[in-house]
């Protein structure tokens, strides 16, 4: 996982997002601003410590935390959830438990990372691209 480490992706596809922040309960206008949206991600670590951050023109969101180790969690759309993340290989998964469970996978590789989420029967998948 240390090559993805520090290196930055820029989502450049999106497929059912809207129906998967439907499925959430995110609002309209919500959902119209982030299917607009074409975030910057980058996991870095410092310690043990993980930091995820999405950034776009509009607001940025950043989660620190320990993996294997439950954490509270407001996510972009102002869900508060408990989290947990945990690495499999080249997988980040990230399982958000609240009102709607839900789990997202990201998967690393050099040229890409490939963003699986998934809430009931709804799945979403985000490709993002190595930024050079």
């Amino acid at each position: 996982m240390e090559a993805f480490l520090g290196k930055k992706y820029k989502l450049v596809s999106s497929e059912n997002f809207d129906e998967y922040m439907k499925a959430l309960g995110v609002g309209l206008v919500t959902r119209k601003m982030g299917n607009a949206l074409s975030p910057v991600i980058e996991l870095t670590e410092a310690g043990g410590v993980y930091t995820f951050k999405t950034s776009t023109t509009f607001r940025s969101t950043e989660i620190t935390a320990k993996l294997g180790v439950e954490f509270d969690e407001e996510t972009a759309d102002g869900r508060k959830v408990k989290s947990l993340l945990t690495l499999e290989n080249n997988k980040l998964v990230h399982v958000q438990k609240g009102e709607k469970d839900t789990t997202l996978i990201r998967e690393f590789s050099p040229e890409q990372v490939k963003a699986t989420m998934t809430v009931d029967d709804i799945v979403c998948t985000r490709i993002y691209k190595a930024l050079e």
